[in-house]
């Protein structure tokens, strides 16, 4: 084991961080990612803890800081800081994040003393996914940003999605990389890596042609509303009718040939209470007459002074969806007061919303109920599949405005995609900016809208019900299958089982 940290190391760190931020949309180069876990298995086998928490650190870095440089554009832009504020914001956002492949390390070098190889593979695979769990579902509310699984989607391990989830995807292409360099170091038979790569990629392969879900209906013929409404004028006052009118016009061109209409997150830029009577209602009305369902989002209000980002649909204004997942920073500040003390220091104003029921009643339209994801609720498969069971289809609605022309917009359909293939449902998603598009239940994009243009998109979608094995149990079900794969190969590493299995 080295004990000089060697400078070659080092710089190679943030560029493999950087290589796994290219395995994503929109440069989609999948098979960087491979590359980039295995630089890190490699160090963190050859190097002491101390190094080895060091590379990874800088490797989140390269990662973060490539992959989402985008929060600057929001900052600055859009949120009123200063090009010193907004920079120094993003780079302590940056470096917090890169904290994780840190941690990854710290526990991962004690199981690579471990002198079984298939231990070191796959404990190191399920640590992995299990850090990432953490920073995307449990801390400050989850940013699943940048999992290494999203790259996947169009190789075979896509084919476990719906199986195994996210975290099933992300297991099987880390020990993939951890693998190849224990073959390449010599450490495994290349005999044994290569059986264990076939039955990866081959069996992601054989189950992506597996169907687990069927069609309960004829077509839904759906428009999906692009305003393209600029973030800078959406909210001021004296816009407010001519947004109104942008997408009303836009909604008129397809009461002929749609049974859905669905507009982006809060499209309408009022509070509900603002907007029900001298245009909700009057819209309503039409839309009953051309027997359409639209979808719309705005802001809407309850009790207690709470305040919600919401969706409904026309045919019923009394029933909404209101956002459950709520961005951190965006839509409510944690780590109150020090967040709000930091943020009110650079002058930005930040919305202050309530989070909806885990579970709602389902909205309808089309003539069946549909699963609603607001902005990147998208992002997080339990949040989707929670009450799949009753649901013939997903939509998103998102506003990406925030992020300006930048890479955000395409990572964040990415991660719709992979939700369509967890759930074996149509998933339509409706933006303000883009990326507008319908998405088939195997993952793909079957049409999308071009960014930063007023347009409509208009296919068919057949509704679908039964439930995916991942839909049906969710990712506990994943990681206890995945923990007892572990123990079961560390029994069988073992002296004890060795002798039983030698008496045998």
């Amino acid at each position: 084991m080295n004990r000089i940290l060697n400078w070659k190391w080092a710089l190679l760190a943030p560029i493999a961080g950087l290589l796994l931020t290219l395995s994503f949309a929109p440069y989609d180069y999948a098979f960087a990612s491979i590359f980039s876990l295995m630089y890190l298995y490699r160090v963190w086998s050859i190097y002491p803890l101390k190094y080895s928490v060091i590379l990874a650190y800088l490797f989140g870095l390269g990662l973060f800081g490539s992959g989402i440089w985008w929060v600057y554009i929001s900052v600055h832009d859009y949120g009123g800081a200063d090009i010193t504020s907004a920079g120094l914001l993003t780079l302590l956002l940056v470096s917090i994040w890169a904290i994780f492949p840190a941690l990854t390390a710290v526990i991962a070098v004690p199981f690579l003393k471990s002198t079984s190889v298939w231990i070191r593979i796959t404990s190191i695979a399920v640590l992995w996914v299990a850090v990432e769990y953490f920073r995307g579902y449990w801390l400050l509310n989850g940013f699943p940003w940048l999992q290494i699984a999203y790259s996947q989607l169009d190789t075979p391990l896509a084919g476990f999605a719906p199986v195994l989830g996210v975290y099933g995807v992300g297991f099987f292409l880390a020990a993939s990389a951890f693998v190849l360099v224990e073959m390449l170091t010599s450490q495994l038979a290349v005999r044994q890596g290569i059986l264990f790569l076939l039955l990866c990629w081959g069996g992601g392969g054989i189950l992506k042609t597996v169907a687990w879900t069927h069609s309960i209906g004829a077509p839904i013929k759906i428009t999906l509303v692009q305003g393209n409404v600029s973030q800078e004028q959406k909210w001021l006052p004296d816009q407010q009718i001519n947004t109104l009118k942008r997408y009303q016009e836009l909604t008129e061109q397809h009461w002929q040939d749609s049974n859905v209409i669905i507009w982006p997150e809060t499209a309408i830029p009022a509070f509900y209470t603002q907007v029900k009577n001298f245009f909700l209602e009057p819209l309503a009305a039409i839309a009953h007459q051309h027997n359409v369902d639209v979808v719309v989002s705005l802001p809407s209000s309850g009790e207690d002074n709470e305040y919600f980002n919401s969706v409904l649909v026309l045919d019923n204004l009394d029933q909404f969806y209101h956002k459950n997942h709520l961005l951190p920073f965006g839509e409510y500040l944690p780590l109150q007061p020090l967040s709000g003390w930091i943020l009110n220091l650079v002058n930005i104003p930040l919305g202050s919303f309530t989070a909806g029921e885990d579970r709602q009643m389902l909205l309808r339209a089309g003539g069946y109920p549909f699963i609603t994801t607001i902005c990147y609720e998208d992002a997080f498969g339990e949040q989707v599949t929670r009450q799949l069971t009753d649901a013939a289809y997903i939509v998103n609605v998102t506003n990406d405005a925030w992020f300006g022309d930048s890479s955000q917009a395409y990572q964040h359909m990415q991660m719709a995609q992979m939700r369509a293939l967890e759930s074996g449902r149509y998933l339509v998603r409706a933006t303000n900016t883009g990326v507008t598009g319908f998405v088939a239940p195997n993952g793909s994009i079957l049409k999308q809208a071009p960014l930063f243009t007023a347009t409509t998109l208009t296919d068919s979608i057949v509704p679908m019900t039964g439930l995916t094995p991942y839909a049906r149990f969710g990712d506990n079900a994943v990681f206890a299958l995945l923990i007892a794969v572990v123990l079961i190969i560390n029994l069988c590493a073992s002296n004890k089982w060795q002798k039983v299995l030698q008496r045998a």
